[in-house]
């Protein structure tokens, strides 16, 4: 079974689970009914002459009631006779319409859509969060998806058709505002990686990334910004990633996102070769692996090892990667895209 089963099964479980939060007060006025039942029956049945053994005898009687499979024979008196037929209206009253409400819910998550996104998003840990899903945003998104990266979105103002075509990629799509909290925090931004931020609003990606970064100290910010010279400040200041418009394409921002400096693919003999750039993660499944294994594991070469700010060209077979190390590669897309996904 594949990683996106055991998400949407997970989403699944989360979603059936915070559904029968809806069905609580249902269930918590059933719960009184019978227990209030089953104290005030006792006390009328000791006053008619017809006790009970204890009071928890007398809320099962109740409890059988409502099912029409009383424990007790028929009582004489007459307002305990009341209770053999108001106790299934009430209790059933309670249950069926909370279960009708329940059953709906959970067999319609359609029309629950931004619920079942949030629960989907909520599944996701070491992702990134995408904000703004114009063209520019959906084109990262789809580069992301190549790359095998994890996705959450969100767009306040989302286009059905980009919606339907990131939702078809598997990445969540939250319509909500990423100004405010709760939005970042659907989006699971305390678990993320990084943000890459593609509104056209200048303003508003900065009021967004500083958020993220007061939720999550340590997330990677990717913004989008139109002044050059701004984009140098907030780099230098903020140590945010920010592109201007002279370095907006695409690629580079979801490069960026995964963790990638990569270049344009050039023809070798037939083969579309980059070459690439990334730093060893602390968690990389990369790490004390040496470059001839390297090599040999994902089809590709290693040009440079860089450790201690030491680099080393065409590296020895037997050196051995470790955290913070930053390597050059030269291989197709897929073999980059794949030693990527391990170095996360």
């Amino acid at each position: 079974m594949n990683k996106p089963f055991f998400r949407h099964l997970r989403a699944s479980i989360r979603d059936t689970l915070l559904l029968f939060r809806e069905f609580a007060l249902p269930l918590l006025l059933f719960t009184l009914a019978i227990i209030g039942g089953g104290l005030w029956y006792f006390q009328l049945a000791a006053q008619a002459g017809e006790p009970l053994n204890s009071v928890v005898e007398a809320i099962y009687a109740v409890l059988t009631m409502v099912f029409f499979q009383s424990a007790r024979e028929f009582p004489r008196a007459w307002y305990l006779q009341i209770f053999f037929f108001a106790m299934p209206v009430v209790g059933i009253g309670f249950l069926a319409q909370g279960l009708a409400d329940f059953g709906i819910l959970l067999f319609n998550r359609r029309n629950r859509s931004k619920e079942w996104e949030m629960a989907v998003a909520c599944t996701f840990s070491n992702h990134i969060v995408l904000v703004g899903l114009g063209h520019l945003g959906y084109r990262v998104t789809r580069h992301l998806h190549d790359l095998n990266q994890d996705v959450v979105v969100i767009e306040l103002n989302p286009e059905e058709e980009l919606v339907e075509a990131a939702r078809g990629m598997g990445t969540p799509v939250i319509d909500g505002d990423a100004a405010r909290d709760a939005a970042l925090d659907a989006a699971g931004i305390a678990r993320a990686r990084a943000i890459v931020l593609c509104s056209q609003n200048d303003s508003l990606n900065m009021q967004i990334a500083v958020k993220a970064r007061s939720l999550n100290p340590k997330i990677q910010v990717i913004m989008r910004i139109f002044d050059d010279d701004f984009a140098s400040a907030l780099q230098k200041q903020f140590g945010f990633t920010a592109l201007s418009a002279t370095g907006m394409a695409a690629p580079v921002f979801a490069a960026t996102a995964a963790g990638l400096d990569i270049t344009q693919p050039i023809s070798v003999e037939g083969q579309a070769l980059s070459l690439a750039r990334l730093n060893i993660a602390p968690k990389s499944k990369l790490i004390a692996h040496t470059v001839k294994a390297l090599e040999k594991y994902y089809r590709v070469s290693v040009v440079l090892v860089r450790h201690d700010g030491v680099s080393e060209f065409h590296p020895s077979g037997n050196t051995e990667l470790a955290a913070q190390d930053v390597i050059a590669i030269l291989g197709g897309q897929a073999e980059i895209n794949r030693l990527a996904q391990d170095n996360r």
